[in-house]
Formats: structure tokens, sequence, C-alpha cells
């Protein structure tokens, strides 16, 4: 059988994502998490102002703030290409 996976420093990210990276991993881990709570938040509004379709429309923002966050604190960890140690 192949071996199709990929080792650590087998492929390096190009310049703009290690740039963008750079720059988003000065924000606060707590920036995310907030705007995840803000959304539900907003969203319990909508849900009590019955504005059902905002409420589930902005409800859903929740998750993807939640990834970012996860993957904001990867790249604070890991770096950008897995190769950078702190």
């Amino acid at each position: 059988m192949t071996d199709y996976r990929v080792s650590q420093g087998d492929v390096q990210e190009d310049q703009i994502t290690a740039a963008i990276e750079k720059v988003t991993a000065q924000v606060p881990s707590a920036v995310y998490l907030g705007l995840a709570l803000a959304s539900m938040a907003v969203s319990v509004g909508f849900q009590a102002a019955k504005k059902q379709h905002s409420a589930l429309f902005v409800g859903q923002w929740a998750a993807p703030f939640l990834i970012l966050g996860i993957y904001n604190k990867l790249v604070k960890l890991h770096g950008s290409d897995g190769t950078t140690h702190a």
C-alpha cells in the first residue's frame, strides 16, 4: 500500500497564509469565545422578538467563531506550518 500521509516539515505554508496568521494570532482567544456567546445572545433576542429566520441565522455563527478560535489557538501553539518552534 502507498502511504499518502504528509509528515511534519514536508510542506510549508505560503507567505500569504503566514502573514495572515501572524496578524490574527495577535487576537486573544477570549475574543472568539465572546463573539460566539454574543451571537447566541443576539439569537435569543431575535427569538424573543419572534424573528425566527434572523434568530437561526445569527445563532449559527457561534460554531464558526469557536472553530476560528480553535484554529487561532493551534497557530499560536504550533506555528503556521508546524515547522516553526517557539
